[in-house]
């Protein structure tokens, strides 16, 4: 683990930033053996942190690594290091896109500290002419300096738009704009003759902590769809200590599962595979929503599958009983 960072390590005047990479497309370039592009180096600090001339910088590099290559035993490390800084102002991780939402969340259920965070990263590699990575850290590193970012948990900042960690997802593969999610951003950052504008559109909100000191659960996902019958559903039940399904609208499955959801002591926490919308536990046929609650199912509110995995995760990492991770998802404690 890095050293603590203190407040002698830099003047007293300045304002002191934490940035820590950890790989991803904004520290990529192609190959030179042609393998395609890769996680390679951090990226350049004075081409990507232009305008932040009285800002002090202490960068960290806990590992190299393509986002799905990234794991929760990464985002603990990171959630260490996070919570060991001492006399920043503000902190920034790059990230790779395709986990960078699940990290966000992990530390917002995990991560207690005195300055804002925010996460963010690129599309494209430094070797193409639209490379995205300055301006997007750029903005991080402006976002994570301003005052209005305190106390707002982690934060999500790509190409302007500013995300809450519970929200933000990927929406697109390729697009630079790739990060959207309902109800949208709850802020901009725009640069306007040099200087940052920010504006937030809504006031931070009341955050509930988790401390698991290690993940030792096993939570799996499932993925619903027209004519499933199950399958799968018993394999991950017996190696699992909960599951999670993305379940289709606001919460139903094909009949067959309900029998299997009622026989089950394991927690079963029903997600939605729909782009946005909260879990509504409405329809009283087999497989409906209504059964599935009925049956034992936990309505994961508006968490997608995989944000409700991490949740369920920490949860029963931290021992909760089956009725106490019912209580934190049903009362939005997250």
């Amino acid at each position: 683990m890095p050293a603590r960072y203190s407040p002698a390590m830099s003047s007293s005047s300045s304002r002191r930033l934490a940035l820590v990479h950890t790989g991803g497309t904004i520290a990529s370039r192609p190959d030179p053996h042609g393998a395609g592009v890769t996680p390679q180096q951090a990226p350049s600090l004075d081409a990507q942190i232009s305008g932040l001339d009285d800002v002090q910088i202490v960068s960290f590099q806990p590992f190299t690594l393509p986002s799905p290559h990234v794991t929760p035993q990464h985002m603990l490390a990171l959630q260490a290091l996070l919570g060991s800084l001492e006399g920043v102002d503000g902190a920034v991780i790059t990230h790779g896109t395709d986990t960078l939402e699940e990290t966000a969340f992990f530390l917002h259920l995990t991560l207690q500290c005195p300055f804002p965070v925010v996460l963010t990263g690129s599309m494209r590699h430094t070797g193409e002419l639209s490379w995205d990575g300055p301006g997007n850290l750029r903005d991080a590193a402006q976002t994570a300096l301003h005052p209005q970012s305190v106390g707002r948990g982690p934060l999500v900042a790509f190409g302007g738009d500013l995300f809450d960690a519970r929200t933000v997802t990927k929406v697109h593969t390729s697009a630079v704009d790739a990060f959207g999610g309902y109800p949208g951003p709850i802020g901009r950052i725009d640069q306007t003759g040099g200087q940052a504008a920010l504006r937030y559109f809504a006031g931070p909100e009341t955050r509930w902590l988790y401390a698991p000191t290690s993940l030792t659960a096993k939570v799996e996902v499932l993925y619903a769809y027209a004519g499933w019958q199950g399958e799968g559903y018993a394999e991950a039940e017996a190696r699992a200590d909960g599951l999670v399904i993305a379940a289709l609208g606001t919460g139903n499955l094909p009949a067959e599962l309900l029998p299997m959801i009622e026989a089950t002591q394991k927690p079963v926490v029903i997600a939605t595979r729909t782009h946005a919308g909260p879990i509504l536990p409405v329809y009283g046929y087999a497989g409906g929503g209504a059964t599935l609650k009925r049956a034992g199912a936990i309505p994961a509110s508006f968490l997608n599958a995989h944000k409700a995995r991490l949740l369920l995760l920490v949860l029963l990492s931290l021992g909760l009983e089956h009725a106490e991770v019912r209580r934190v998802f049903e009362e939005g404690r997250f």
